[in-house]
């Protein structure tokens, strides 16, 4: 289970119905298949043992004896199995009979989890033949004799595998107001398995995703539901065989027996990440009350065959779903950009508009609030200063920009003060160094900040995430600014934003100077130009944005480790462990030279994130030292490096 991930499967075997003997070895067969597949958790539907459409048959000694036979002859079976099995199976406890769980590992039966909630209503009559759960969890046997095992609320843990650790419910208990998951996982449940008899009816199906779905996110947990299908009585209802693997709220797999004739659904997920998550979230409550069991798992690495990696985090893959972000992010930057002009009672909104991306969003906005404040564009002031390194595309970008959008213009030309500056500091014009660069950046913010006092007006920032993270901002030069509007937005949602802008403004002028906007190459454009085009790459020097945006959201979003990181992010932009060629460009040595760039100036760069101007978070990743990120400036990256650097070595 390196870097926390653990192959789990999802498995709907046919069932023949009262022949216990026959699905206890089905069920051995899918152990073993699943297995071979490298999973280490193999989860079966609702009284799998038997099936759950069997009725009265449920209150014949006959079949209850055999119930109990087939558990541990399963648990014999597949003591030699380095897997941990969940199965269904009627059991007695006092006179009284249970729907349960049962929890197989290592030769042994680990626990035994009772249904809680039992259907008396539509289709469901358990309450005939089955008691509820009633809270006291305690020691039982199977009537056979054998080994005490828990009965009630368990936490199983791996004794390998500290973040590996799981508890069962049933069924209906997932539909209910209060899940027993719920308590289940505050008491340290990391892994939720539901196993089900749930049939089909027209619409269910993408309800019960929902709830595996919120499920899965309100605790925090991987949450692996697993549904009856082929062999249970069609008398009344059919069941489909849904299978669902869901983490944190996303969805990692789902499939089902009926409408795509999948038996077994495998996956990986991730429970480190589940770990780190909990830890974050400090609200994710924590409590005792259940019984603890323990089983034994190899502690071996997980292929990463079937988990899919985005290699853009940020960006949605689905375009309608990438549409409503970026109209969303819009809303929200307008939004907060119209709260603090009606605050602070601003008479104009001034931004440096460039030519490039971030400027071209910022000024976007700076309109939509506008159009909302004051019903017109004319106090938008959007500020050309060309200087060493602008390029007559950019400029041209610039003013057709700002006049397709209605706003106002204004050119000035900086040379000249900047040459003075030069003088005044004595720096010679000809060494093209930090401060020859810098000298330009933050005259020009000196230049938007007098203008935004001359007219009672805002600067509104256009500096992104992605370059807060790498500290690619002057700083006290666009570093600065009085609102940043676009600080909680990553470079790889900046171009979407752009263009989304673009093909949805109603305007052909605006459209066309946006989209040639898109086309032109991230620079700062502070160094001259080559033969009239931008000399100097942003990406040339900071490293690809698509590759930094990955790493940002993985060490500041999930929180992890270095060598994770790196494995990850091969598997998304290299080879995948499932050997699929991604085609992104990017070689091993990309991804570790990137990837070193990033945590070194990440630290080296925290002073700058440290006084960062207000502005509005719109996504989960945000580097304001207001809200969800506060990191001393002096911290040292030395041992995220060495153990980046070890894991690159190890690869070579």
């Amino acid at each position: 289970m390196k870097d926390g991930f653990i192959k789990i499967a999802a498995v709907t075997p046919h069932m023949e119905l009262a022949d216990v003997a026959a699905n206890a070895q089905n069920i051995v067969m899918w152990t073993e298949r699943a297995v071979k597949e490298g999973a280490k958790i193999a989860v079966f539907p609702e009284l799998s043992l038997c099936g759950y459409t069997l009725g009265d048959l449920f209150l014949q000694e006959k079949l209850l004896n055999a119930c109990e036979k087939a558990l541990l002859s399963l648990a014999k079976d597949t003591a030699n199995l380095d897997v941990v099995i969940a199965v269904g199976a009627p059991l007695r406890v006092e006179d009284k009979l249970y729907n349960c769980a049962f929890i197989v590992a290592g030769g042994e039966i680990v626990a035994a989890y009772p249904k809680t909630n039992i259907p008396s209503y539509g289709e469901f009559y358990e309450t005939r033949h089955f008691t509820a759960f009633d809270g006291e969890s305690k020691m039982v046997s199977l009537s056979l004799g054998g080994k005490p095992f828990p009965f009630g609320r368990v936490v199983c843990r791996c004794r390998s595998m500290s973040e590996l650790t799981l508890a069962a419910e049933i069924c209906e208990d997932m539909w209910v107001s209060a899940p027993p998951s719920t308590y289940l996982t505050q008491a340290g449940a990391h892994v939720i398995l539901n196993l089900s008899a749930s049939d089909e009816v027209i619409g269910k199906s993408g309800y019960r995703r929902t709830l595996v779905s919120a499920q899965s996110g309100r605790c925090e947990c991987v949450y692996v539901y697993c549904g009856a299908g082929s062999g249970e009585s069609t008398t009344d209802a059919v069941y489909g065989g849904h299978k669902i693997i869901a983490e944190s709220g996303n969805i990692l797999a789902q499939a089902s027996q009926m409408f795509d004739g999948t038996d077994m659904l495998i996956t990986e997920a991730d429970v480190q990440s589940v770990a780190a998550e909990r830890r974050r979230r400090n609200t994710v409550t924590q409590s005792g009350g259940c019984m603890t069991a323990y089983f034994d798992l190899k502690k071996e690495k997980t292929p990463l065959t079937h988990r899919y990696v985005p290699a853009m985090p940020f960006v949605p893959e689905d375009g309608g779903a990438r549409e409503d972000r970026c109209a969303q992010i819009l809303t929200m930057q307008t939004s907060g950009l119209v709260t603090r002009m009606k605050r602070a009672h601003v008479g104009t909104l001034v931004v440096g508009i460039s030519g490039g991306l971030d400027s071209a969003l910022a000024l976007a906005v700076a309109c939509n609030a506008a159009d909302r404040v004051w019903g017109s564009r004319e106090k938008v002031i959007a500020v050309t200063m060309p200087c060493f390194g602008t390029t007559k595309r950019t400029k041209s970008n610039a003013i057709k920009l700002t006049n397709a959008l209605g706003a106002t213009l204004k050119q000035v030309n900086i040379k000249k003060a900047v040459l003075t500056h030069f003088a005044d500091i004595e720096h010679s014009e000809d060494v093209k160094d930090v401060t020859y660069e810098n000298a330009q950046a933050r005259e020009r913010t000196q230049v938007l900040m007098d203008m935004a006092n001359k007219t009672g007006g805002m600067v509104v920032g256009t500096g992104d995430l992605s370059e807060l993270a790498l500290g690619w901002a002057t700083y006290n030069g666009d570093h600065m600014s009085m609102y940043g509007v676009n600080a909680g937005v990553p470079k790889t949602l900046v171009k979407h934003l752009v263009n989304y802008y673009a093909l949805n403004c109603g305007n052909k002028q605006v459209r066309d100077a946006l989209l040639s906007i898109c086309a032109t190459p991230i620079s700062p454009e502070l160094l001259p130009p080559k033969d009239g085009e931008i000399a100097q790459r942003t990406e040339d020097i900071v490293g690809p944005y698509e590759l930094h945006d990955f790493i940002l959201y993985n060490v500041v979003r999930r929180g992890f480790s270095p060598a994770k990181v790196y494995r990850l992010a091969k598997h998304a932009f290299v080879i995948g462990e499932d050997g699929t060629d991604r085609n992104k460009g990017f070689t091993k040595e990309d991804i570790y030279k990137w990837t070193d760039n990033f945590y070194r100036r990440f630290f080296a760069q925290q002073f700058k994130r440290s006084c960062l101007p207000d502005g509005p978070k719109v996504g989960s990743v945000t580097l304001s030292p207001r809200a969800d990120w506060r990191m001393p400036s002096d911290a040292f990256a030395e041992i995220w490096r060495r153990e980046l650097k070890q894991a690159y070595e190890q690869d070579r």
